[in-house]
């Protein structure tokens, strides 16, 4: 069948059988299909949605579009790690490092940001000389070696959600159920780990903004990866605010450091540490209480901190800048974004600080646009915090002021402040087993 007549199927709702979904993978695998067509399926997709059992096909049909890795050759339990995007979420850089102080072997293979929501590969690469482009026997090395691998997938892997998430980031297809778990589980079964945790973010910062949508995914996720054989862990975490408070490429680098060293924001480090336990569960190797305990320790005594700095020198990287922030790209200029009144932070919208991270040359808009590793946001209050007026709630780092004009307006009404703090909302909401 051509394509046009695929995607007329399911603009029109139909239901795609096997090989109308084996011919969409191929052709995104192969280009077969152009862009265009691609994206136009993709698009129909998201609005008209898809079966449990496309859902399933789909998934397993991009598994199967390429290469899945063996590390059998690779001694210990292998446990993979994936949030579905957020902003200021550098969880990759802290929870991986903990997990595989712990004993667990973890290979992640990341992706570039997609619309606001910052990429674990673009953070890696602000670190000089960090090689996120391995090879197999390099990534299977440095899990030996390591524990911890951090690495792009290879050509051959998964090779159609390469071509797909490229397209998804810039034709506004990223929030889809289906399309979501087809892309993520194609990765963690092509990574060839035992189990995987995943990371359901949940508000106006993820992909999912409402509960429902983020328990829909975490469904689909633990139906989906169980039946292709991989233990799997869903936590949906809240992602109204920021994460942490750091959002740009190196200066999330510098808050995961600093909350490696044990002096991150608590949002962050709890976060890690429960995404991490879950990880060493998944591992065998150990119950809940023992491995929260295991991995308290590798935190506490800076085990983590050298997987990673190990991890960063075995791909290249200079360890210095773990140390040193001076050594990563930062932009020379910061402008502050303050409080209108006193009061306290009571709302922030995670979307638009990332939006305007992206405005400042810290995100894509087209999908071959360069990343500024050097410009971001910073949060210097969070919803709760008391303000005076005038007092700063961000301070913007850029580069001139074409682009921070652009940024300081979505800034600006990205928050508000009241006369009385907002309700606490903790950071997991739930987790699916």
């Amino acid at each position: 069948m051509r394509a046009v007549d695929i995607i007329r199927a399911k603009r029109d709702g139909g239901e795609l059988p096997p090989e109308h979904l084996d011919a969409f993978v191929a052709a995104a695998a192969t280009g077969g299909w152009p862009d265009y067509q691609l994206s136009a399926l993709l698009m129909a997709v998201v609005l008209r949605g898809m079966t449990a059992a496309e859902t399933a096909h789909l998934t397993r049909a991009m598994a199967a579009s390429g290469k899945r890795l063996d590390l059998s050759d690779v001694p210990g339990p292998k446990v993979g790690k994936h949030s579905t995007g957020g902003v200021g979420d550098k969880t990759t850089l802290v929870a991986g490092p903990l997990a595989a102080a712990c004993g667990v072997v973890v290979p992640k293979m990341s992706g570039r940001g997609l619309g606001h929501s910052g990429g674990t590969l673009d953070k890696l690469e602000s670190i000089p000389g960090f090689r996120v482009h391995l090879t197999e026997d390099e990534f299977k090395a440095a899990l030996r070696e390591v524990g911890l691998a951090l690495a792009g997938p290879t050509a051959d892997l998964a090779p159609a959600d390469k071509s797909l998430y490229r397209l998804r980031d810039v034709t506004a297809t990223v929030e889809s159920v289906p399309l979501l778990t087809s892309s993520i589980l194609s990765k963690k079964l092509a990574e060839g780990a035992d189990g995987v945790v995943l990371d359901v973010k949940c508000g106006r910062g993820a992909f999912m903004p409402t509960r429902e949508g983020a328990r829909e995914l975490a469904d689909a996720l633990v139906r989906n990866g169980t039946a292709s054989g991989l233990k799997v862990a869903v936590l949906v975490t809240a992602m109204d605010a920021p994460l942490g408070r750091a959002v740009g490429n190196s200066l999330e680098v510098v808050e995961a450091v600093e909350t490696l060293k044990g002096s991150g924001p608590a949002d962050l480090a709890e976060l890690c540490l429960r995404l991490a336990t879950d990880m060493v569960v998944l591992a065998g190797l150990g119950s809940r209480d023992e491995a929260a305990a295991k991995v308290r320790r590798a935190l506490d005594s800076g085990a983590a901190l050298e997987v990673f700095r190990r991890c960063v020198e075995r791909q290249g990287g200079d360890p210095k800048a773990l140390d040193d922030p001076a050594r990563l790209p930062t932009a020379p200029r910061t402008m502050d974004v303050v409080a209108p009144r006193d009061g306290f932070v009571a709302d922030m919208d995670a979307g638009a600080v990332g939006h305007a991270a992206v405005v400042l040359g810290g995100g894509r808009g087209r999908h071959d646009d360069e990343i500024d590793p050097g410009v971001g946001v910073v949060c210097r209050a969070k919803p709760g915090d008391p303000v005076r007026a005038g007092q700063p709630v961000y301070e913007v780092v850029h580069r001139g002021f074409g682009r921070l004009l652009g940024a300081l307006p979505v800034l600006e009404a990205s928050f508000t402040v009241a006369d009385a703090p907002p309700p606490t909302t903790p950071v997991v909401l739930e987790e699916v087993v």
